[in-house]
């Protein structure tokens, strides 16, 4: 589940500037890719004056500062344009950069087939300079713990990973909804709901669709950095292609545009589709195979028998589905499903919950 984390962030990253500007960034993935990418450079010792065991925190840090440094060249140029012009610009950027990064030798022998860091320690969440609060990642580098505080309890790599992953994250979240809920912040959902009324009291919005484009871009090299610490290899498929972007917007509108934390749930979702419709042993298809006698796996279904049927329909076919939903979301929950948690309980749900639980006390 530590993929749900990183990805989450990446998603709430691109809610940030899309879900609060109202400008789609379908290039965002380029911003993930570059976090990605140069945590493996520095991990493989390619990056002049960064030597292989840098503090994993601070390649976090320089990764999400080359990716806001990068956010802002590309809008500078991409938001002269506004709508599908603004998205299709972006998308050409991270396009460039997909294309450059599969042909860019430097990385390894074999660039369009990934890089992976082998040599180093496992890159560790932590404390600079306390070993104590140093954890590392990854299932297989990453550190294990038993007998926790004398509780009994074991942890095993994967939810070490899983905690100090977390916490990255919400981290990250806060400083984003810190920003939302400034003055900063008030004037992004202003441009969303009316730029030119927002130009007219004053705003000067490029600035400002700049500092948030920059912004997200940050804390998408943030998520794609704790993917390639997670991971210890990265290919140019699983970071700069579109699809990663795709998959960010999916679980932005499934989870609720402008919502932040709404993008996280959304790619818990798809990845809740993803264990049901699995071709793996948990999957349901391998459930029902299992549990349903020959007599109804063999009986007729139109022209299928029923086990063709959960092989055809069921089985590994997790992205048909969330197409559909997707769909479904779009035109019947177009707020998602925690902005139509927000509109049913009448505001944010950490306002509205404490005070629902007061007037039933009352």
């Amino acid at each position: 589940m530590v993929v749900v984390l990183y990805v989450g962030l990446f998603a709430m990253s691109f809610d940030f500037v899309s879900g609060y500007t109202g400008y789609l960034s379908f290039g965002h993935a380029m911003f993930y890719g570059i976090g990605a990418y140069f945590v493996v450079l520095v991990g493989t010792g390619k990056i002049p004056g960064l030597p292989a065991e840098t503090p994993f925190m601070l390649i976090i840090v320089l990764a999400g500062v080359l990716a806001f440094l990068a956010a802002l060249a590309v809008g500078a140029v991409s938001f002269r344009l506004t709508g599908v012009y603004f998205a299709m610009v972006t998308l050409g950027f991270a396009e460039v950069a997909h294309v450059f990064i599969r042909n860019w030798s430097y990385v390894g022998s074999n660039p369009r087939d990934g890089v992976g860091v082998v040599g180093r320690d496992g890159f560790a969440v932590g404390i600079p300079g306390i070993d104590a609060l140093q954890f590392r990642l990854g299932r297989l580098a990453g550190d294990s713990f038993e007998n926790v505080l004398g509780t009994g309890i074991d942890l095993g790599a994967a939810e070490v990973s899983f905690y100090a992953v977390g916490a990255v994250v919400l981290v990250c979240y806060f400083a984003m909804q810190r920003i939302i809920h400034s003055p900063f912040g008030r004037v992004m959902v202003a441009i969303r709901e009316n730029e030119e009324r927002a130009e007219a009291v004053g705003y000067n919005t490029f600035w400002y669709k700049l500092g948030a484009f920059g912004i997200s871009g940050f804390f998408a090299a943030i998520g794609g950095a704790l993917f390639a610490g997670y991971r210890r290899s990265v290919a140019p498929e699983n970071t700069f292609d579109l699809f990663v972007t795709a998959d960010a917007l999916l679980a932005a509108i499934i989870g609720g545009f402008g919502t932040l934390a709404g993008a996280l749930y959304g790619h818990l979702f798809h990845e809740f589709l993803q264990g049901i419709f699995t071709t793996e042993s948990s999957g349901l298809a391998r459930f029902l195979r299992d549990t349903l006698s020959e007599g109804i796996l063999s009986a007729g279904v139109g022209e299928f028998t029923v086990l063709e049927f959960i092989n055809v329909f069921i089985d590994g076919r997790a992205e048909l589905y969330l197409g559909v939903i997707f769909v479904a979301f779009v035109l019947f929950v177009p707020r998602g499903i925690l902005g139509s948690l927000r509109d049913r309980l009448g505001g944010p749900l950490a306002e509205t919950i404490p005070e629902r639980l007061r007037r039933y006390r009352r």
